[in-house]
């Protein structure tokens, strides 16, 4: 009954992409992907629905005026996939931001014609945030929609190769995670886009750490908007991700993610059960939460989760 909302796909076009710019995931795991070896990975931890999307650093590695032609490439082929594996995928399309005027058109594209589950965002496009005025029109879209928008961290231009030897996804995941949540509420885009549901990777990165210092520095209630956010497990199956994210938003906001095929879901599935919760929370996390989240969307879905209705 798992349902997976952080599992990434690599279509060919990406991975020739990849490769072509010599960026580091086409030295892994990424290069010899298919969906057999999502399947094996998901039947192995028991995970009966994969939303895939794409990682980071999505389509920054290819020349601007490329970026909407593989983004739909690979918007196609996630829809292909759910649809030849009904049941066990769905889609968290791409849009190929900054471009916004695109991005609009592919928000319909993807909605209207793939039926995709939702939109897959990055923390940052180039040095602007998800609450940056530039990208208002997409929010206003992905409102009017009533979107489920799935937010994915990636180091931001200003903060690349910061320290030697120590890749981006270390620190400066985790931390832009928090630079774009900060964004959103600071800039008012949360008030003005309340049917926009959120889910943020990684347990929000560094979120439940600086809670406070959002706390200190807002005019309105932080705590209250941040558990009204919905936050995935992946890399966070540990008593320290798992606890304090308890603590700052509760478990009813927690969505089992893997971070397949970079990561091994049964890994997700060990370090959840280490941690001492309770089945009734386990359930939640593990499959309770996101179909209450995903069932609640007004557009219409890829079947990923409908198959059986």
């Amino acid at each position: 009954m798992r349902i997976d909302v952080h599992h990434h796909l690599f279509p060919p076009a990406y991975i020739a992409s990849l490769v072509e710019s010599e960026h580091y995931l086409a030295r892994g795991v990424a290069r010899q992907w298919t969906p057999q070896v999502s399947l094996e990975d998901m039947d192995a931890a028991d995970v009966a629905t994969a939303i895939t999307s794409i990682t980071a650093p999505g389509f920054a590695i290819v020349a601007p005026e490329l970026r909407f032609k593989l983004n739909r490439e690979c918007n196609e082929y996630g829809a292909r996939m759910a649809l030849d594996h009904r049941g066990r995928f769905g889609l968290f399309a791409s849009l190929p931001l900054p471009d916004v005027e695109r991005s609009l058109e592919e928000i319909g594209y993807a909605l209207d014609t793939l039926k995709a589950d939702g939109i897959g965002l990055l923390t940052s496009y180039g040095n602007k945030w998800l609450g940056d005025p530039a990208f208002a029109p997409v929010m206003a879209e992905l409102d009017r929609r009533k979107c489920v928008v799935y937010v994915h961290p990636t180091a931001p231009d200003c903060c690349r190769n910061l320290l030697p030897g120590v890749p981006d996804w270390v620190i400066e995941f985790p931390a832009d995670t928090m630079r774009t949540i900060a964004s959103l509420l600071f800039s008012g885009t949360v008030e003005r886009c309340r049917n926009i549901r959120f889910i943020f990777a990684h347990v929000g990165g560094v979120l439940p750490l600086l809670t406070e210092h959002l706390v200190r520095a807002a005019q309105f209630d932080v705590r209250s908007e941040l558990k009204k956010f919905h936050y995935d497990t992946a890399l966070r199956a540990h008593p320290v991700g798992v606890f304090s994210a308890l603590q700052v938003v509760g478990v009813s906001q927690l969505l089992f993610g893997t971070d397949a095929p970079l990561r091994r879901s049964i890994d997700q599935v060990t370090g959840l059960r280490s941690c001492g919760l309770s089945e009734d929370e386990l359930r939640k996390i593990d499959y309770e939460n996101a179909r209450r989240l995903l069932n609640s969307s007004t557009f219409a879905f890829g079947g990923a989760l409908h198959a059986d209705q």
